[in-house]
């Protein structure tokens, strides 16, 4: 069952007790300063942390969790270096560049729906989209539209500000363009492009009345404090949603030997993300298999996630989506249905 908000509640730690007035009661973020706290946390206040966690995501959010799928219309031979991806084509990593069609991505998307997901993202790696995949992009919104009942979503890379338009008059619900680290790291993990270049891609897709998806990859050698002000910054952008990645190392990547990030300090920043952004859709996505596990799993989505990615990644395996979904129903957390907006 479900945890039902629980103000009178003391902690034994300051700034948990700080967290559950200012946050769960009054909905308001904490500070990068007190975000920094809560990542500092011993192990033994983990489970009080994630448990004020989850209250607030029920208390801002509701119960609903939403379940999307995701699918790459274009796979590798990128032309950015993000050292996390291998994706680029200046790597050498063993993904090469592939094409769907888009019969495929209809079937993707019927499949995806078929899960009860509410969403599909058609993801391509670029840096940005030209004419001849702006157009292909139409011509799948058009025919996915036509056979499938579910919100499409799109990541494209950096557009133009008539590209932001021209998605949001194809009907594109949502935009997934993610921060990925902080703005005092970004410099140590891409280097093609900037962190003001992603951040003008995101406010375009705001104004254009899209919802955003901003996402981050923590455990790429960033700080605990870094972690702190890259929770910081998302939430001052105020993305509708934000994927949580945790780094799963990819051959042939310059972070190929960073190694896998400690479940703990995982769970740490699952709870410091959500009371980060009480409101805000907080969504499982790649690594958190290999560095949750079941187990940590099951922690996360009781503390404050509320979405997840069901199914595999763009280049790596996720869990079956059967097992998400039979997760779900064990921890009684409603799957959200499909609301047509656009």
């Amino acid at each position: 069952m479900t945890t039902q908000p629980n103000p009178r509640r003391t902690s034994t730690y300051p700034i948990l007790e700080t967290a559950r007035e200012q946050v769960l009661a009054k909905g308001e973020g904490l500070s990068e300063s007190q975000l920094l706290e809560i990542l500092e946390l011993p192990d033994a206040a983990i489970p009080e942390a994630l448990q004020l966690a989850h209250e607030v995501r029920l208390e801002h959010c509701g119960e609903d969790v939403e379940v999307e799928g995701i699918i790459s219309i274009k796979t590798g031979g990128c032309p950015e270096d993000c050292h996390f991806c291998s994706q680029s084509g200046l790597f050498d990593s063993p993904v090469r560049g592939v094409w769907l069609d888009i019969p495929e991505l209809v079937k993707a998307a019927k499949e995806t729906a078929a899960t009860g997901a509410t969403e599909f993202c058609i993801v391509a790696a670029v840096r940005g989209p030209d004419i001849k995949l702006m157009n292909q992009i139409k011509f799948a919104i058009d025919r996915i539209n036509a056979e499938v009942d579910i919100n499409i979503a799109c990541s494209l890379g950096m557009l133009t500000q008539r590209q932001v338009d021209q998605l949001a008059e194809w009907g594109v619900h949502r935009y997934n363009h993610n921060l990925e680290t902080a703005r005092s790291y970004f410099p140590e993990v891409v280097t093609t492009h900037t962190y003001e270049e992603r951040l003008e891609t995101c406010n375009m897709v705001k104004a254009a009345g899209m919802e955003l998806c901003c996402g981050a990859l923590i455990g790429m050698g960033e700080t605990t404090a870094q972690r702190a002000e890259l929770a910081s910054q998302l939430a001052a952008l105020e993305p509708h949603e934000v994927p949580l990645n945790f780094l799963n190392p990819r051959p042939g990547t310059p972070l190929e030997n960073q190694g896998i990030m400690d479940g703990k300090d995982a769970l740490r920043a699952i709870a410091a993300f959500r009371l980060a952004m009480p409101r805000t859709v907080l969504r499982y996505a790649g690594g958190r298999e290999l560095t949750l596990g079941d187990l940590g799993t099951r922690e996360g989505l009781m503390g404050g996630i509320n979405a997840v990615i069901v199914g595999n990644y763009l280049t790596t395996l996720g869990r079956p989506a059967d097992a998400d979904l039979n997760l779900l129903v064990e921890l009684n957390m409603p799957i959200k249905e499909l609301q047509k907006s656009l």
